[in-house]
């Protein structure tokens, strides 16, 4: 995946339905908030929303009232409410768009990261891109069972790559590379041919589902690709790759 320059959206409720505003001039005029004057549907076929955060996007617009408020708690809760929207969004949305999220509390606009759930007053405080984009599930005795150019080997909850994983996904990948270390130890051990094509090929087809259900929980900003298992002569003949619940 390359990172080109992204399209900007800015997120604030205007009395409209959605609450997403983009540049009426989109070339160079990022910086102005002003300029986002142009408001953007949610079913927008570029933001390829998921029902249910277009949904939330759309009840959480149309909460405020349209004099304001005027008790802080329900303008506390709103904020809040609103912020938690536009962090999911930007993890859908991944590089490709920058979020900014406005504040009506504190009166702020801030950049909301994709990949760490922050806010921030720069644009691009990680670098470019922050976080891994394409992503290869191997399992390779010695090494993490993820990977990405650029990023080397690493495992699901290394807060760096900030893939935000199920509990459940994390503990299986973790016990998936203990497992292939421990079957090839046992292989050096016993010498014996055949022994262990049985678990081998139990440990082909996890790998396999894992990384399936990765690039489910990852969604559309990124890749995820499955190579097999370099041990035990079970390397992928060819490669999947996913992109969100899609096989490319």
């Amino acid at each position: 995946m390359t990172f080109d320059e992204p399209r900007h959206l800015f997120l604030r409720t205007v009395d409209e339905p959605s609450p997403l505003y983009e540049p009426a001039d989109p070339v160079g005029a990022w910086d102005d908030l002003g300029a986002f004057t142009r408001n953007v549907p949610l079913d927008d076929s570029r933001l390829s929303l998921p029902a249910e955060l277009a949904h939330e996007l759309r009840s959480w617009s149309l909460t405020r009232p349209s004099e304001g408020f005027t008790a802080r708690p329900a303008l506390r809760k709103y904020v809040k409410r609103g912020l938690t929207a536009a962090q999911r969004l930007a993890r859908h949305l991944g590089p490709s768009w920058t979020v900014r999220y406005w504040d009506e509390g504190l009166g702020t606009a801030k950049w909301v990261c994709w990949g760490c759930d922050r806010l921030h007053w720069e644009r691009d405080p990680h670098g470019t891109p922050p976080h891994p984009l394409d992503i290869t599930v191997e399992g390779e005795f010695g090494f993490a069972p993820l990977r990405s150019d650029g990023f080397g080997d690493f495992f699901p909850d290394d807060p760096a790559a900030a893939m935000n994983l199920s509990d459940g996904l994390v503990t299986a990948l973790h016990t998936w590379a203990r497992s292939i270390e421990t079957t090839l130890n046992l292989y050096v051990r016993d010498r014996e041919d055949g022994k262990y094509d049985g678990e081998w090929q139990r440990l082909f087809r996890e790998g396999q589902d894992m990384a399936k259900q990765l690039a489910h929980e990852l969604g559309p900003a990124r890749t995820v690709t499955y190579k097999g298992v370099a041990n035990g002569g079970l390397d992928a003949l060819t490669s999947v790759t996913w992109r969100g619940d899609r096989q490319l």
